[in-house]
């Protein structure tokens, strides 16, 4: 059996400190904010992007470039290795079809190489989750058609729910209209988000005030993470827009009410938070249902 390698891209959010352990590849997603194009999170620390974003800046995110992705699946097949490659939702981006074009091009050149790429149709830390599983089915020995396979069937069982501080990143990306974020912000809104089925960000409903809008995400974790999937949570994710404290906060509940020992609290990176926003909160888990 060839080895094969795991390679996702940059808003999977995982912590560099992970990805280095497990010899992982990341292709770089893009952030525009004053003129300057970052790869990922280099050269910008998430807090100073999300004060920018605080003092008036509107960023852009750009997808993966072609010729980048091209070089890093190279380096694997290069190495004579076979490639399982984890995607950012296609729904949200255009950086899925760039990459299986790619893949497709490279199967060509390289015809004994598998190249299986997979559409999490999820962001931040639920395609973190489903690559964590991904690489711990390898180190448990299992193959790159297994592990692809059991990523199609389950992608749809992580749950991925957020809420955002500020509605007007949302009015700006089109998810809500003008009026909306304009009442909303006057009378405290505070909407619930969630990523569907088909990889769509849509309303979970809107509750009033910051507090409460926290608290409803640790109560929707409660409601569809039956004891079925409990056993998958070995870990759980959250992530945030620059508000480590909440975040921590909310970890914290975690622990303390699901027993779940591993609770990992990241940084939303710049080219999600160009559209969630500071003070956004993203909570992610294995669920009966997205």
């Amino acid at each position: 059996m060839r080895e094969f390698q795991i390679i996702t891209d940059t808003n999977s959010d995982l912590p560099k400190a992970y990805v280095q352990e497990k010899n992982l590849i990341q292709v770089p997603q893009y952030t525009l904010l004053e003129g300057v194009t970052y790869e990922g999170a280099e050269g910008i620390d998430p807090a100073e992007f999300y004060s920018k974003m605080e003092a008036g800046e509107e960023p852009q995110s750009q997808a993966i470039n072609p010729a980048v992705t091209e070089d890093k699946f190279r380096e694997a097949l290069d190495a004579g290795k076979d490639i399982l490659y984890i995607s950012f939702a296609s729904t949200l981006s255009g950086s899925y079809n760039t990459a299986a074009m790619v893949a497709q091009n490279l199967r060509e050149e390289y015809p004994d190489a598998k190249i299986n790429t997979v559409d999490t149709l999820a962001a931040s830390g639920a395609e973190a989750l489903l690559v964590m599983k991904a690489v711990e089915m390898q180190e448990q020995g299992s193959t790159i058609d297994e592990i692809t396979g059991w990523l199609e069937d389950n992608k749809l069982h992580v749950t991925m729910t957020l809420t955002v501080d500020d509605l007007h990143h949302l009015q700006r990306g089109g998810r809500i209209s003008k009026t909306s974020a304009i009442v909303g912000s006057i009378i405290n809104i505070k909407p619930l988000l969630k990523v569907t089925d088909e990889g769509k960000l849509e309303a979970a409903g809107t509750v009033r005030g910051r507090k409460k809008s926290i608290a409803m995400l640790l109560k929707l974790m409660e409601d569809n993470m039956t004891d079925e999937w409990k056993e998958l949570n070995t870990t759980v994710a959250v992530a945030h827009g620059n508000c480590p404290e909440e975040a921590n906060a909310l970890a914290d509940r975690i622990k303390e009410k699901f027993g779940i020992g591993n609770v990992m609290v990241i940084d939303i990176n710049p080219s999600i938070g160009v559209h969630s926003g500071p003070g956004a909160i993203l909570l992610a888990y294995f669920g009966k249902q997205r």
